[in-house]
């Protein structure tokens, strides 16, 4: 009797704790878990591999990964030359999705920079600013395990004039980040945020695409300037060829 009591309780205590990405997730602020919240991602997380092996021994150190701002930056090598970069950006995805998926986007990289933009699919599912930082802040983390020395620049999370009811969120959420930033040499926060909003705060219309949500070309060149001083300090750009 007394041990199918102790079995009893066993089983009750087992079931009553939590296993796979919930306990990875114990401790972190309500919202926050491991586990992508898109499994379909895996095709595009393939075909970033595929890319990989056609890449060769020497593949780009200089990484850009995050949401659909990444995923469509469509003129991203040309916009920084002189520095050899990736986009390993997919659309729709939120922090956590490349927490769960960065291993396999990054190991063949090696990467030396990381540029990171997402954060606002996350707002806009209803995570708090103390769970989108909790999240990056989960990434940086992933990353550095595997790269002890990668640098990670933050590109600030964006406001967009679909998303306007979203603004006070992303404000707090942008400055737990930056004061994260803040506490490590290895992490850059690039605050493009002021650049794109209004004197009395509203995201600039004319730098959107006409669904209010996806920037322009007008937008990425605000976003150009600081991310290349940035990649000119982490990733010296290569020197042009003598002329003759």
């Amino acid at each position: 009797m007394r041990v199918l009591g102790f079995l009893l309780v066993l089983a009750a205590a087992l079931a009553a704790t939590p296993s796979g990405a919930a306990a990875a997730g114990a401790g972190a602020p309500a919202g926050s878990v491991v586990a992508p919240t898109r499994p379909e991602f895996e095709g595009d997380i393939r075909v970033f591999e595929q890319g990989d092996r056609e890449l060769g021994s020497r593949p780009p150190r200089v990484v850009f990964i995050g949401s659909s701002s990444i995923r469509i930056w469509d003129d991203l090598a040309k916009d920084f030359p002189g520095h050899k970069v990736v986009n390993r950006g997919f659309g729709g995805s939120q922090i956590v999705d490349a927490v769960y998926f960065g291993d396999r986007i990054l190991k063949a990289h090696k990467p030396r920079l990381i540029v990171f933009f997402a954060g606002t699919n996350d707002i806009n599912a209803g995570k708090s600013a103390a769970v989108v930082a909790a999240d990056f802040k989960a990434f940086a983390n992933k990353v550095w395990a595997s790269w002890p020395k990668a640098v990670i620049a933050f590109i600030s999370i964006s406001p967009s004039p679909s998303r306007v009811t979203q603004i006070a969120t992303v404000r707090e959420a942008n400055r737990a980040i930056a004061a994260y930033c803040q506490t490590d040499a290895r992490l850059k926060f690039v605050d493009v945020f002021p650049a794109m909003v209004r004197s009395d705060g509203t995201p600039r219309p004319d730098i959107f695409r006409d669904d209010a949500l996806h920037m322009n070309r007008k937008g990425y060149e605000l976003w150009i300037p600081p991310l290349r001083e940035v990649l000119n300090t982490f990733d010296p750009p290569s020197a042009a060829p003598k002329s003759h």
